[in-house]
């Protein structure tokens, strides 16, 4: 019985080595290459398999799933005769694993090598200012050779990305400064700009104040002078509508002298000369005694014209000597005279048993 035992065993042990090695479970995204006697016979999609046992067997086990190849850093000459090192990123995809596995011996040193010789040539094409300035366009000249040439491998090739292009020290070091002068004149032509901004901003608002100012003046002068000729008007009116006399009309003239004398400027001012026959002309009106005849005013006149030689002066009271302030202080003290004669004489008036002052005066 126990000869029988062990044969048993042994095949139990075959039976469960041969249905081992004949069933296979692929997972998802893997294919495997299987070969039967060393001959490719198919490729094992996922799932559950079925090999034959001994003579089938599985050779290589691929992942089809998209894949990331960055390659080391590769020296490469510009058209300016520069050496840059060029790294790459590849993103490619196996589509048939037959041809993977058996059109290429190692499909990641072929792709990688393409890739180097294909980005020379690209490269030797420009300078270091276009390399550093055509990313794209170099992206797109490496996918579509290494697709072309990928395709009978059974690889496709999704993207190519250049990781870093590193130009050598010196160049460097004149990019930068480069750089650096290139900031610097933008910096000044904006501190400039923004300096040409603000005068001309200051100058306009200079300008419209300058404007603004010269209309205020215009009408405030405007009203001014408009203000001033309806008092004059209105003065005009009520003197020709009171029907003043020349009395009043010398007093008012009078009035205004000291006025001349209480400005700002009065430095210098003029005396008509119709002063001294205003003067004349309002102690005449309110004093005691009567106005010169204009014929002996005119022999006057003509005696001292012809005792000082030939030249009108004033007189002596009035003379070119006297200073402004004291002429319009005269002037206000005889205005001042004739009024208080204005109003004794309209008291004298009111009262008629009071004589006047020139009929007492007669009488004594």
């Amino acid at each position: 019985m126990e000869p029988v035992v062990v044969l048993a065993l042994v095949a139990a042990l075959v039976v469960v080595f041969l249905v081992a090695s004949s069933v296979r479970i692929v997972p998802q995204a893997r294919r495997y290459n299987v070969e039967r006697f060393g001959r490719y016979r198919r490729t094992l999609q996922p799932g559950l398999n079925l090999l034959l046992p001994v003579a089938d067997r599985i050779n290589t086990k691929l992942d089809v799933r998209e894949q990331v190849y960055s390659s080391d850093p590769r020296p490469v000459i510009t058209e300016d005769n520069l050496v840059v090192n060029i790294d790459t990123v590849l993103y490619y995809q196996i589509t048939d694993p037959r041809a993977a596995a058996y059109e290429v011996a190692d499909y990641l040193q072929a792709i990688d090598q393409l890739t180097v010789t294909t980005l020379r040539n690209v490269i030797g094409s420009m300078d270091l200012e276009e390399t550093l300035t055509s990313r794209e366009e170099i992206n797109s000249r490496l996918r579509a050779v290494l697709d072309d040439a990928t395709g009978k491998w059974g690889i496709r090739v999704n993207r190519v990305e250049i990781k870093a292009i590193d130009p050598p020290h010196t160049i460097k070091e004149a990019m930068e400064k480069q750089m650096r002068a290139e900031r610097d004149k933008r910096a000044a032509i904006l501190h400039a700009e923004g300096e040409r901004q603000a005068k001309i901003l200051t100058a306009e608002g200079t300008k419209q104040k300058d404007i603004l100012e010269a209309q205020g003046t215009q009408q405030a002068m405007i009203l001014r002078a408009d203000g001033e000729a309806k008092a004059v008007e209105l003065v005009f009116q009520a003197v020709h509508r009171n029907n003043a006399d020349a009395k009043i009309l010398a007093y008012k003239y009078l009035e205004t002298l000291p006025h001349l004398a209480n400005s700002d400027n009065n430095t210098f001012w003029v005396i008509p000369g119709e002063l001294t026959e205003a003067i004349r002309t309002v102690t005449t009106a309110f004093g005691d005694r009567p106005a010169a005849q204009p014929e002996e005013a005119a022999d006057a006149g003509a005696d001292h014209t012809s005792a000082e030689g030939g030249t009108p002066e004033l007189d002596v009271g009035w003379s070119a000597s006297l200073d402004a302030a004291a002429a319009a202080d005269e002037a206000g003290r005889q205005a001042a005279a004739a009024v208080s004669d204005a109003k004794a004489e309209a008291e004298a008036a009111k009262s008629p048993q009071t004589p006047r002052r020139g009929q007492a005066a007669g009488g004594s």
